[in-house]
């Protein structure tokens, strides 16, 4: 793909590129929806990337093109930019610049030329790795000097303030700090990471990524409204966030809550609790363990969290009845993806299951793809 980003970027922008990165999208293990809760995640990179070529131009403009858009460059005056209004997908990257300059940073504009491997709309976080994309080779562009976790910082913002996605930042972290091999430990308050190994192929395992075709839009309120219900429910337990709730403590602040947060809470809390759990089972060279607390985290999120849908609760139902150790629903929900943590021997079959359990659904035939634990953001060329 760096050969045909660099060539394309010639033939769009005129001229050859400064540089190209590449930002990975990602799934997540364990640890949805508590991100934006202060809470623990444990994501892991995926090989599908977004490739961009770049390079700086001295009158202000940003120009965009993409190889999955309609053909045209979208044009932008730098010093313009602000959050509304339209852009379609031009808005992330947009954004991007538009939170660097937010910081006082003094960036200009730029020509990109981008081309991603990542499904969108799959809960894959194609949205992040563009993100991370452009905040890394603008980076490197104007010299800003800025650590993986600030460049995640203003990833984030750029989605929160730019293109109205309430989203926390484990998505854009994810993207940005991953290592090859391992999944990343995350403490969303203070962005520490810790690489955790996960050796999938040592253990005679696969990871199956199974995308449910059904496409999740977190702008459109479901998310915001979860966001909110979560941030309340702290706010009338006197805490700071809910990852500040211990799982000994939920039984008797449950008790204390109104009836429409109470699920919320639950699931915030025992999610962080399963995080830990896993971690402890990697570290110990225990992938296998991993499986029943997928299971138990999709439970969470169909039946307190409420953000799975048919199609995700029958790939998670059907993988696991075909031999998968676990399954779940991965990503902010109302669609997307779910991952399956499979005996190597049974992946294809598991696959199969599922392609099956959804033709006699009725459902659109899944996407089957294999994750496995790769690198984050990167210059490539």
């Amino acid at each position: 793909m760096n050969t045909r980003v660099r060539r394309d970027f010639e033939r769009i922008h005129g001229r050859a590129p400064e540089g190209v990165w590449a930002a990975p999208g990602r799934v997540n293990l364990i640890g949805e929806h508590t991100d934006y809760n202060d809470g623990f995640a444990l994501p892991m990179a995926l090989p599908q990337t977004t490739v961009l070529a770049a390079g700086r131009r001295d009158d202000g403009l940003l120009r965009v093109h993409s190889a999955q858009g309609d053909g045209r460059v979208t044009e932008f005056a730098v010093a313009e930019l602000a959050p509304g209004g339209g852009g379609g997908w031009a808005r992330y990257p947009a954004g991007v610049v538009w939170a660097l300059r937010e910081r006082g940073l003094a960036v200009g504009g730029a020509d990109l030329h981008l081309d991603s491997s990542v499904p969108t709309g799959a809960g894959l976080s194609s949205s992040a790795a563009l993100e991370c994309a452009v905040a890394v080779a603008y980076d490197e562009l104007y010299g800003l000097g800025l650590s993986r976790p600030e460049l995640a910082r203003v990833a984030q913002h750029a989605e929160n303030a730019f293109a109205g996605v309430p989203c926390g930042v484990m998505d854009q972290m994810a993207s940005l700090c991953c290592a090859e091999g391992g999944a990343l430990y995350l403490d969303s308050r203070g962005l520490d990471v810790r690489q955790v190994p996960f050796d999938l192929t040592g253990h005679g395992l696969t990871l199956l990524v199974l995308d449910t075709r059904v496409k999740h839009d977190l702008a459109d309120g479901a998310y915001a409204a979860l966001r909110a219900g979560c941030e309340r429910a702290a706010r009338m337990l006197g805490l700071p966030a809910l990852r500040d709730l211990d799982e000994t403590e939920l039984p008797g602040a449950l008790a204390d809550l109104p009836g429409e947060l109470v699920p919320l809470v639950r699931h915030v809390v025992t999610e962080n609790g399963r995080v830990g759990r896993a971690v402890e089972r990697l570290a110990a060279g225990e992938p296998e363990a991993l499986g029943p607390l997928l299971t138990a985290g999709h439970a969470s999120l169909r039946d307190d969290y409420r953000v799975s849908c048919p199609e995700t609760d029958l790939a998670v139902e059907a993988a696991v009845a075909a031999g998968a150790l676990g399954a779940r629903m991965t990503g902010g929900g109302f669609g997307g993806s779910v991952i399956a943590l499979v005996p190597a021997e049974r992946a294809a079959s598991v696959g199969g299951a599922v392609t099956d359990a959804f033709a006699a659904a009725g459902f659109a035939p899944p996407a089957v793809l294999e994750a496995v634990p790769s690198a984050g953001a990167r210059r490539i060329a």
